[in-house]
């Protein structure tokens, strides 16, 4: 778009990705990579408490980091154990508001008992803070919802403030390297590790992700599917009665009751 916008003021003469003889770079690929049980746990416990509920959002119900910030006990349903994901939290020009998750659709999630548990501490530990922020625009109407995260002084979490001042604090102190491999999407990653693990569909998990194309969520978390040996050897172990303890595997539950 620049290139056409230079050759409509004259800047230059052709716009270079027009010519037969030149192609674009190809992107590399690069798989993602969920994080272990031990890894989990470990920036679990050396997450701040005021911030720890957002590493059990995100590896416990694979919520983005935008719906985490914006997660309140009025997302809980009564009448069975789901979360609502209902909104996120975005910056536009500078300023917060609250507006639907991304594509704009709302969605459930299973809630795990060991999330639903760790929930109910937190808001008993850290009282919820009600926040107003405009809906949908900077000119929406006005809507206040009480938020799980906040900062000190009550108001709603930024990225940046959330990445630099938290986050990447943490990341240090586990051990774990700094580096894009290791921002705070990797807990979606893990989410979606346990879950193919437990030999749940990718239609399901998609959903669950809020992927809008079932295909996106398959390319992304090919390499995590277990092979037709993998099943085979569990198959077996189990009707034999000698299951095989994973280590590097996150478990479900087990990465997340023992975090």
């Amino acid at each position: 778009m620049i290139l056409n916008a230079a050759v409509d003021d004259r800047k230059i003469v052709n716009n270079p990705f027009s010519v037969k003889s030149i192609r674009r770079p190809k992107p590399t690929p690069t798989k993602v990579v969920p994080w272990t049980v031990a890894r989990l746990a470990a920036f679990r416990e050396n997450m701040p408490k005021r911030y720890r509920v957002s590493v059990d959002l995100g590896a416990g119900c694979g919520l983005r980091q935008g719906e985490i910030f914006g997660a309140s006990p009025e997302d809980l349903d009564e009448t069975r154990p789901v979360l609502h994901v209902t909104r996120q939290i975005k910056l536009v020009r500078g300023q917060l508001i609250f507006a639907p998750p991304k594509g704009g659709k709302s969605r459930e999630v299973p809630l795990p008992g060991s999330v639903a548990g760790r929930l109910k501490r937190h808001a008993a530990e850290c009282p919820p803070v009600a926040v107003t922020l405009p809906w949908a625009s900077l000119t929406g109407e006005p809507r206040t919802v009480e938020l799980y995260l906040s900062t000190p002084a009550g108001t709603a979490l930024t990225r940046s403030m959330f990445n630099s001042g938290v986050w990447k604090p943490t990341i240090r102190a586990t051990g774990a390297p700094d580096d894009r491999h290791n921002g705070m999407h990797v807990l979606r990653h893990t989410y979606a590790s346990v879950l193919l693990d437990a030999g749940e569909s990718i239609k399901a998990l998609s959903a669950y992700l809020g992927h809008a194309d079932p295909g996106f969520t398959l390319r992304t978390y090919t390499h995590l599917l277990p092979t037709s040996e993998d099943r085979t050897r569990r198959a077996i172990d189990k009707a034999l009665g000698e299951d095989q303890e994973q280590e590097d595997v996150p478990e479900p539950g087990d990465g997340l009751e023992t975090a």
